[in-house]
């Protein structure tokens, strides 16, 4: 299996979007000249890769900063020194400094993926510094840090976080395929309440700062007020929701908000969009949402 082949080891500790990822990357590399291996935390699911990968390892992980973070560290080091890949490729960034970390010393290339970085989240100004200097400490440890767009790139570089050279970025994907190859139709406005005539703006993510929820509600709310049938879908959940529904009912469009709570078919509800929107909490960027989607609806 070896001969001719890359192997590449994955470490990933979050799930939700970094384990969608993870499964539609392997979806699409070629078989024939990559040999891949997942190093993941509990969260993740054996049954979700069946067909996609050559090893699956399962070791703890959390999200929290901790003394656990020492354990992680040596067993997915001993699990790089196991494989013996071409090249560590961390998920995100938990894993991110754990597997550049458990990395040091051993001969490969070590590629770095934060999927956003931290420190770009809603938190205190504490947490920010501690973000960014993890990150800085980090950096000299693996050969690429990809970016999933100019925005974070230029983010690393306003703070310092390495030299540009090490930068790469490449955009996120779509999976065209599997969705037209899916079944269609399957979700209708009916089941939502929504009347046929409504005019629908929709987001897609996990109900929680880094995602924005709150800028979708407040552009729901001037929209609104422009646009009187319309109505707004959130398809996810996650720990911002009830402050996300008293906003919607002390503005009185309660009855206009959808939350579809978790779902494995979020492509159905995206179906019954007129306008998607894509959120996510940069600084400065999602508050300019609102007037954008002024100009959009009329």
């Amino acid at each position: 299996m070896r001969k001719n082949k890359i192997r590449i080891l994955h470490v990933a500790q979050a799930a939700g979007g970094v384990d969608r990822y993870i499964r539609m990357l392997l979806k699409y590399l070629d078989k024939e000249k990559f040999e891949n291996i997942l190093v993941c935390s509990q969260d993740f699911h054996e049954e979700d890769y069946k067909g996609l990968l050559d090893s699956f390892e399962q070791i703890e992980m959390t999200r929290a900063i901790g003394r656990t973070d020492l354990k992680a560290i040596k067993e997915v080091r001993a699990l790089i020194k196991k494989y013996n890949p071409d090249i560590v490729y961390a998920h995100s960034s938990k894993a991110g400094a754990i597997a550049r970390v458990a990395d040091i010393g051993i001969k490969n290339c070590c590629v770095y993926n934060p999927h956003g970085w931290a420190f770009n989240m809603r938190c205190s100004a504490k947490k920010k510094a501690m973000y960014t200097a993890i990150e800085k400490i980090a950096a000299p440890f693996c050969d690429k840090i990809i970016c999933i767009s100019e925005a974070e790139k230029q983010s690393a570089l306003d703070k310092k976080i390495c030299r540009k050279e090490k930068l790469q970025v490449i955009f996120n994907g779509v999976d065209i395929e599997a969705y037209e190859n899916g079944v269609h139709g399957t979700v209708k406005r009916g089941d939502l309440n929504i009347p046929e005539n409504a005019f629908v703006v929709g987001m897609v993510g996990r109900i929680s700062p880094q995602k924005a929820p709150d800028v979708f509600v407040k552009m729901a709310k001037q929209v609104k007020e422009k646009v009187p049938n319309a109505h707004f879908i959130i398809v996810g959940n996650g720990d911002q929701e009830s402050d996300i529904r008293k906003y919607a009912a002390d503005n009185g469009f309660s009855d206009s908000l959808h939350i579809t709570g978790w779902v494995d078919n979020p492509m159905s509800y995206v179906e019954l969009f007129d306008v998607a929107c894509l959120l996510s909490r940069w600084e400065g960027f999602g508050l300019a949402l609102p007037e954008y989607m002024m100009g959009s609806v009329k």
